[in-house]
């Protein structure tokens, strides 16, 4: 084999070499930026959650609350009425 096709041959090697870990190296990057977007949803799902939960307590609690208002004035009104 002459010399010129034995270092062309090894360049093209060393080319694919080179270009195969590129694209290994960058994909192992991707993996372990979309793993540290993934605990991060994860993470603020369960904030998410956590909101809606205080949420409902917050809105059982005004409607408990506006009821007993509600109580109040009509008491209010009879007592006004009685006088």
């Amino acid at each position: 084999m002459d010399k010129e096709v034995l270092i062309a041959l090894l360049s093209l090697l060393g080319t694919f070499i080179g270009a195969g870990g590129g694209v290994l190296v960058s994909n192992k990057l991707i993996n372990f930026r979309l793993d540290q977007i993934e605990k991060k949803l994860d993470k603020n799902t369960d904030v998410q959650d956590e909101i809606k939960e205080r949420l409902v307590k917050v809105e059982e609690s005004s409607k408990s609350a506006h009821h007993r208002i509600d109580d109040i004035v009509d008491q209010l009104k009879i007592h006004e009425r009685r006088k």
